[in-house]
């Protein structure tokens, strides 16, 4: 498993391949880079490490009216990279200050002095530092200078579109379209957060559901409508079907993320859980009344059981 540490904590060792980045979603163009990190490491047996920001640099240097929504918790994160290989996820705090660091202060003085590297492997686009100033040429030339390897991974297209966690938000927000968001990431879309008490409508209509908080108010929420989920409890997974929205037949008027488990009777509130986005069933809609609901809940529960019987969760599949 992944150790996530502070850059404040980290012990330096030369012997380190690692690359940086903010890594929102670690979806199929970030296993570029991750999966060379891997490979380098094993053939220098060499300790492979993410470096990552946290707050997103985003939110400090351009962070809009609403701020900016994230594929990926911290945790969230660090349980993807975990599940590829990598051994240490160095978290660096982003802030004010930190962004007026030059490309070269950031290499020689966090890179070099505080972590340690023997190669650092850099996407083909990659700018960092003050004003976005530092390349691939930054980095070439400071590990002529220190003593370091430089490697330069190309792009990776997936339907002729270059992956980006920008066109994976839009996939999700826009579109609902999570089975075509989980080409782009390789894996799920999966959303961690904690079950909290609801009005218990659900169960009076005998489709009970659990409420989920998620764990970042930042995360990315699919657009309303009704999904095939997975959802784990206690690293166990259960088929489940789950409705985003402000359910309309109830006058309601605040989102509200609910997962109705199948076969499942447990008191799980106050527990965190995880669910996978498979694919998306309908639209929100309203209904004239509760028959008419239930009528159409189970036509989507019916619906989620035949999506879900071709499929399993998973967390993150490497790149073959």
């Amino acid at each position: 498993m992944a150790s996530l540490v502070f850059l404040k904590d980290v012990e330096r060792y030369d012997n380190t391949v690692l690359t940086v980045g903010t890594f929102d979603g670690v979806h199929a163009g970030h296993k570029v880079l991750i999966n060379s990190v891997l490979d380098k490491a094993k053939v220098k047996s060499a300790r492979s490490v993410i470096v990552t920001f946290d707050p997103h640099p985003r939110e400090i240097i351009n962070p809009g009216d609403s701020g900016i929504k994230l594929l990926s918790s911290l945790e969230e994160r660090r349980e993807l990279l975990a599940d590829l290989g990598i051994d240490l996820m160095v978290v660096i705090p982003f802030d004010r200050d930190f962004s007026l660091l030059t490309s070269k202060e950031f290499v020689k003085d966090i890179i070099w002095k505080k972590i340690g590297v023997s190669e650092f492997v850099i996407g083909y686009d990659h700018q960092f530092g003050k004003d976005r100033e530092g390349s691939i040429d930054t980095v070439q030339n400071l590990g002529k200078e220190l003593g370091f390897d430089a490697h330069v991974v190309s792009k990776q297209e997936i339907e002729n579109r270059t992956v980006s966690s920008t066109l994976i938000r839009n996939t999700l927000q826009k579109e609902g379209n999570v089975k075509l968001a989980a080409k782009f990431l390789e894996r799920n879309y999966l959303l961690n957060g904690t079950v909290v008490h609801g009005d218990k409508r659900g169960k009076k209509i005998e489709y009970p559901t659990a409420n989920i908080q998620p764990e970042s108010k930042r995360k990315v929420i699919p657009k309303h409508g009704v999904y095939a989920v997975w959802t784990r409890v206690n690293d166990q997974y259960f088929a489940s079907m789950m409705n985003i929205g402000v359910r309309p037949t109830f006058n309601g008027d605040k989102t509200t993320l609910e997962v109705h488990i199948f076969s499942f009777d447990r008191d799980i509130y106050g527990k965190n859980v995880q669910v996978q986005f498979v694919d998306r069933i309908r639209d929100e809609q309203e209904f004239e009344g509760i028959e008419h609901l239930k009528t159409r809940l189970q036509k989507d529960e019916d619906a989620a059981k035949e999506i879900l019987n071709n499929t399993s969760p998973d967390i993150a599949k490497q790149a073959k």
